[in-house]
Order: C-alpha cells, then structure tokens, then sequence
C-alpha cells in the first residue's frame, strides 16, 4: 500500500534517485509532483506584502512538492499558504471543500487584502470546483501550471488498469476527458487565469506521451490544458512532472499574479 510516509521520502530524494519512482506514479498516475530547482530572483514589492497565495498540489503528491515555487512567491512579497490534502482518498469536490476553506482563513487571519491560487495538475480542477460554487470579492489571480481542465487523455487509457483505480481513488477516476469526468462539468471560468504548460515529456514519460494527441507534457495535452474565459496561456519546455520547479516558471507565474498576464516578450531560459 502507497502511505505518505512514502511520499515524503519520495520528495526528500534527490532528483536524480528519485526520477524512476516518480515515473512508476505517473504511470499509475494522471498527474504527479516535482522536485526541487534554483529558486528564481524577483525583488519584493511593498504592494505585493499584503497578498496572499494559496498553493494546491496535485493527485498522487504533498504540499512539499510546491515548496521551491513557495519559496520563490514568499522571496518576492507574497503571503504563501501551501495547503495539503489527501489526494488518493476522496473526490475532488470534497477535496476541494475540505482543503480550500482552511486555506483561506490562514489568508484571513494574515489580514491580506487580496487573495490568489497557484495550483499544479489538479489542483487547479479544486479551485475550478471551489469558486464555481463559493465565489469571494478579494479573489486576486489564478495561476495554473499543467492542469487538465480537459480532462487528461491518459488518464482515459489507464482507467483500464485495476491498479491505477485502486492507487489513485475516487479522484484519479474523474481525470477522464469524456461526460462522466469532472472537467465536462465544471463550466468556463469568470475570474483571471493564467495558464503555463509544458510540451517536453521527460524521456521517462515518451510512452505515455505516444499515448496523447499533439503537443503534451507527458501527462496532459496542450489543448486539454486550456479552459474557456482563460485570461492568458503559455507554453514552456518543460515537463508535467517538473514544471513548477523551474525557474521560468516560477518567474512567469509571479509577473501574472502582479500584472495580470505573462511576459512573452523575454522568456529566459
């Protein structure tokens, strides 16, 4: 049986010994967490202080799994609350009521002003969920980094296998692209959104990329990662796995949460 005492040694691993493992999740997966990266170089801006982020980790993983992209948001003002939730044990929809609510009232108790979203995966399906039915006045911005707003395509194929179901619970069977998945019901979004994907499978990803139509990132479709009334989309090299650790990333998701859309003008690299 997968605990979470596996995950934490999982995400305490060096990148190097740990990527066959995480491969053999997202196998089993339909999405997955990352490892640690060069934290980026913002300076703090005194309009930002008073900002709070909320970060919502992916199927399979923990809040550690967003602590580099949580460092890089508190190095450039923002207020972090990386909340975990137990992925693997319940739908969406009650994830999303049982982790989202203790969230915002740490922003609440920080006396923030404003109060933003950066999720991985489907992190951003519980934000989609939660807003749909709890709307808030000092919303800020959302930032999505490979979420399958679409479903996710692999998640299709492996619904198949007995074990994906049995590892991945209630909430990896509502990844589907078709009706009975959670994505068809969830509706256009009415709030800003930003969306940064990856199309750079890691070499252990290739065969489930196969698996997917056009550019992906080895777990989610370039195109199933949109959503109708996005405010801004972006697509960097990089992989569903890793993407929240880089350092682009990183960047680019605290130029929207601050100017509402990313610099495509100067993407470093």
């Amino acid at each position: 049986m997968i605990t979470a005492d596996k995950d934490m040694v999982t995400e305490n691993l060096s990148k190097y010994v740990r990527m066959p493992l995480a491969t053999y999740l997202i196998f089993l997966t339909a999405v997955s967490g990352g490892l640690a990266a060069t934290e980026p170089e913002p300076s703090p801006r005194p309009q930002d202080t008073r900002a709070c982020v909320v970060l919502l980790h992916g199927l399979g993983r923990t809040y550690r799994s967003l602590r580099t992209i949580a460092a890089g948001l508190e190095k450039a003002g923002f207020k972090t609350v990386n909340i975990g939730y137990p992925s693997r044990r319940r739908p969406i929809e009650a994830l999303a009521m049982e982790a989202i609510p203790k969230a915002l009232e740490q922003c609440q108790t920080a006396s923030c002003d404003t109060i933003h979203f950066v999720t991985h995966s489907m992190g951003g399906l519980l934000v989609r969920y939660y807003l749909s039915r709890h709307p808030f006045k000092n919303l800020g911005r959302v930032v999505m980094l490979g979420p399958p707003n679409r479903g996710s395509e692999l998640a299709d194929t492996l619904q198949q296998h007995w074990f994906y179901r049995w590892l991945n619970g209630p909430a990896g069977r509502q990844l589907s692209t078709g009706p009975t998945g959670i994505a068809a019901s969830l509706g256009p979004v009415t709030y800003p959104v930003g969306i940064i994907t990856g199309n750079a499978p890691t070499i252990f990803d290739r065969r489930f990329s196969n698996r997917i139509s056009g550019e992906n990132d080895g777990k989610v479709s370039v195109e199933h990662a949109k959503v109708q009334g996005m405010t801004d989309f972006l697509v960097l090299p990089y992989s569903h796995t890793f993407i929240m650790e880089e350092e682009e990333t990183i960047a680019q998701t605290i130029q929207f949460l601050r100017m509402g859309q990313f610099n495509k003008n100067e993407t470093p690299r």
